[in-house]
């Protein structure tokens, strides 16, 4: 047990140092940046297209925050503001798809997907929904009235205090990232001497293979749906290194999770928001399997493909 101890700490501390020299400068740039002209400026340029995804101009405000922060920022920015049932759902739909974009999508880069890609993925994402639901809805025109929600922060007064809760915010942020990582190591180096991740991975094979991955990517799989996609990035980053996650599984994984992952902790944080939550979490659990299935199978299939012409050639 000592073993399993000593080396679930030891591979938790690399974890939380290989992603925390991401997480700590992206959150310290992206919590000044917050308190300075550029947050304000990029809001003013979206205003204009809020209309084309059914929403009024100061809906841009939640969706910037959101992106640039995460969703309990994105959340405490919404009940700023007065609007329909309808704004909010979307709003709701759109943030779970893209949040916390700068950050999760450097985490992911460290498992060598690109950024872009990620980014690119998510927004998409994000923007369809909202011009889908925007289109097809066209209920949802009363006050949506808010319950419980995220305490807001004080502004800091002076560059000095901007800086100071920046560092204090990113500082927090890797404390969070070692509670959970560490412990999750542990947990994983004891499931894997004690034979359970075989197990576990068995169970979930058939849902990795319908969407077009190995048994092996099961697990980051799960990591991702139950804990979100930076703290899941650990088990992604240990599944490349010592399990042989392909660089196929790996990316088509990476499109599931970007369009559904934390699912409990994301879908439950919106309840304050007097939303529906049971239809947020479906449209992401349909979106994710639906892309990464019909990615999986055009990519196997022309891998099938490029295998068979080798073989004739040869």
């Amino acid at each position: 047990m000592k073993s399993i101890l000593r080396e679930g700490c030891k591979k938790g501390l690399q974890l939380t140092w290989t992603l925390g020299k991401v997480i700590f400068p992206v959150t310290l740039i992206v919590t000044i940046l917050q308190f300075t002209p550029v947050l304000p400026w990029i809001i003013k340029q979206l205003t204009p297209v809020m209309s084309v995804l059914g929403l009024s101009g100061d809906a841009a405000v939640p969706l910037v925050i959101g992106n640039f922060l995460n969703l309990y920022a994105g959340i405490a920015a919404i009940i700023s503001f007065e609007f329909s049932v309808k704004e909010v759902f979307i709003l709701a739909v759109m943030l779970s798809f893209s949040h916390n974009l700068i950050i999760e999508s450097a985490v992911a880069k460290k498992v060598g997907i690109s950024w872009s890609f990620v980014i690119s993925i998510r927004l998409a994402l994000a923007i369809g929904s909202a011009i889908l639901i925007n289109l097809t809805w066209d209920g949802g025109q009363e006050q949506a009235k808010y319950g419980l929600a995220p305490e807001r922060q004080a502004v800091p007064d002076g560059w000095m205090e901007i800086i100071l809760q920046g560092l204090q915010t990113a500082v927090m942020g890797i404390i969070q990232l070692a509670l959970i990582v560490i412990p999750l190591m542990i947990v994983m180096q004891y499931l894997r001497e004690r034979g359970w991740l075989d197990r576990l991975s068995d169970w979930l094979a058939p849902a990795a293979k319908f969407l077009g991955m190995e048994r092996n990517t099961s697990m980051t799989l799960a990591a991702g749906l139950t804990i979100g996609l930076a703290y899941g990035a650990g088990l992604m980053i240990q599944a490349v290194e010592e399990d042989g996650v392909s660089k196929k599984d790996m990316f088509l994984a990476m499109i599931f999770l970007v369009s559904c992952h934390a699912v409990v902790e994301d879908t439950l944080i919106f309840i304050p928001l007097g939303i529906p939550v049971w239809p947020l979490l479906i449209i992401r659990l349909i979106t994710a399997i639906v892309l990464t299935a019909a990615v999986g199978y055009v990519w196997n299939k022309l891998e099938r493909e490029r295998r068979r012409d080798l073989s004739h050639e040869y």
